[in-house]
């Protein structure tokens, strides 16, 4: 998950959690080609209503969450460029609001409602999609190319492979005959990665490729095709998959999750390892205000930081490190030492370029 929307899965995660016993939870979602005032005509409407009532203790929740609906509308002139959603609600006691202003995508469904809890769905299209992977499977009767996103496997294209079988005649015919199948398959084999260039760099692109065939065949095709170094550079790993055909994607992408997971949590787990192990030493820094003064000196290598912070302190740490050519991990408290790094050290660290004073 990107930095720039971490804020945002936080913050919905919190209002995914939060429930009544009744109908007292706003929520409220406005298209892009909505206008403000129709959007505050209902919460007017019930605002007057509940008001009316507010001798009753069960409306009291009710009118504190459609006030506070109230007032945020009145903050605005017009929709914002991709729609608007505003929620409120007490749910344990205390006024929970949660204002989304600026979102990735349009939203593209209207609500306002009262529920026993919040009614997320016109935000689950603009939260951002996990990592999409392509899907490349290369044997000798043909290939299959696929897309693994958060919503599965999706075939693309799967198509046969011309070259003939291993001719069983002898002599000169059959060294003739090897001769041309062999120019058959490397023709293929560009085929296929012509294919591929076009299939997975176009358009939205991918942020990796998983490549799948028999060892031999997948050795070949990597030696003799004339893949695009971009698709080179995102091959995420080399998986066994026994046929070009949709089962074969599947199998690929099932194998290849795996694999991808493991190399993100390897990634983590080799950070974290390298940072707990020079603590003490002018190698890393900890704590949000010695982080804080090496990213000021632009020191910081790699930051780690707890799943377990304020989505708004992920997002802007994160980003003042990538300004500078840093990497920025995501650790999370149930991984290995991940609430050790979360409660010793507040679940801010630095592995630095250089040490700092």
């Amino acid at each position: 998950m990107s930095l720039s929307n971490y804020d945002l899965h936080e913050r919905l995660d919190r209002l995914s959690n939060a429930a009544t016993d009744r109908d007292v939870l706003v929520s409220l979602a406005v298209p892009p080609d909505e206008s403000i005032g129709e959007a505050r005509q209902p919460v007017e409407a019930d605002y007057a209503e509940a008001t009316q009532l507010d001798e009753q203790s069960l409306s009291q929740p009710l009118v504190d969450a459609l006030e506070a609906v109230r007032d945020r509308l009145t903050d605005y002139e017009a929709v914002p460029e991709n729609g608007l959603a505003v929620y409120a609600g007490v749910p344990d006691g205390d006024l929970v609001t949660a204002t989304f202003d600026d979102l990735p995508v349009a939203i593209e469904e209207s609500i306002y409602e009262h529920g026993n809890e919040f009614d997320l769905s016109p935000l689950e299209a603009v939260t951002e999609p996990s990592a999409t992977y392509g899907l490349l499977v290369v044997e000798r009767g043909g290939a299959a190319l696929g897309r693994l996103d958060d919503e599965g496997v999706e075939e693309i294209d799967v198509f046969d492979s011309d070259v003939p079988d291993k001719s069983s005649a002898g002599g000169q015919s059959a060294e003739r005959f090897e001769r041309d199948r062999e120019r058959q398959k490397r023709e293929f084999f560009d085929d296929v990665a012509d294919r591929a260039a076009v299939t997975f760099l176009e358009d939205d692109g991918i942020d990796g490729l998983l490549l799948g065939g028999t060892t031999v065949t997948v050795e070949r095709f990597r030696e003799e095709a004339d893949l695009d170094h971009e698709l080179e550079d995102l091959i995420a790993g080399e998986f066994a998959v026994e046929y070009a055909t949709a089962q074969g994607l599947e199998q690929l992408a099932e194998r290849g999750q795996e694999a991808i997971e493991e190399r993100d949590r390897e990634a983590v787990r080799d950070a974290l390892d390298e940072f707990l192990a020079e603590v003490g030493s002018d190698e890393v820094a900890y704590g949000e205000s010695d982080v804080d003064d090496a990213l000021e000196y632009e020191a910081v290598d790699t930051l780690l930081l707890s799943t377990t912070l304020e989505g708004t302190t992920v997002q802007e740490l994160g980003e003042r490190a990538e300004e500078q050519g840093g990497e920025t991990l995501l650790v999370p408290d149930d991984f290995p030492n991940g609430d050790r790094f979360a409660d010793a050290f507040d679940g801010i660290g630095a592995i630095l370029r250089f040490p700092i004073e």
